[in-house]
């Protein structure tokens, strides 16, 4: 591995999202989000359609279809908001880890305490107010944070 970061296409984690909720974190390699997703998606369809019996895999998947496209309105808002809050959630998480990717390629500074950004002329960290060890350089007018 050459160390260089690595992005991820928001808009295509977002249309795996759609198509089957917890793809798109799949393909962001967000193992436990994917699940999770997978998980409240089938288990909410386990609720909301009815039982579809036994047989031949064929068979199911047949009347489980047919089961999904007679489902009644507020089963149909639930299985809909997973798939779309599974989608946004699949963006934003794609968007984020490009930023983080971003910042990382920058040489930004993070505090080693929250992991978010902070302001080089500072000796704490402004969001979480731990102090923060500064380099060899502090004081003679080159703040410098250690990263």
């Amino acid at each position: 591995m050459t160390g260089r970061p690595t992005y991820k296409r928001p808009w295509l984690a977002a249309m795996l999202a759609f198509l089957q909720p917890g793809l798109g974190h799949l393909y962001l390699r967000a193992w436990m989000r994917a699940l999770l997703w997978f998980a409240l998606w089938i288990g909410t369809l386990a609720v909301t359609v009815p039982s579809v019996g036994s047989g031949s895999l064929l068979a199911i998947v047949e009347r489980t279809l047919g089961a999904l496209a007679a489902l009644p309105t507020g089963a149909a808002l639930a299985l809909g908001s997973i798939t779309l809050f599974s989608t946004l959630d699949a963006y934003w998480l794609a968007s984020r880890l490009n930023e983080r990717s971003r910042r990382t390629e920058r040489g930004a500074a993070n505090c080693p305490h929250c992991g978010r950004e902070v302001d080089a002329s500072l000796d704490f960290c402004h969001w979480c107010t731990e102090p923060i060890d500064v380099g060899p350089g502090y004081g003679d007018g080159e703040e410098s944070i250690v990263r």
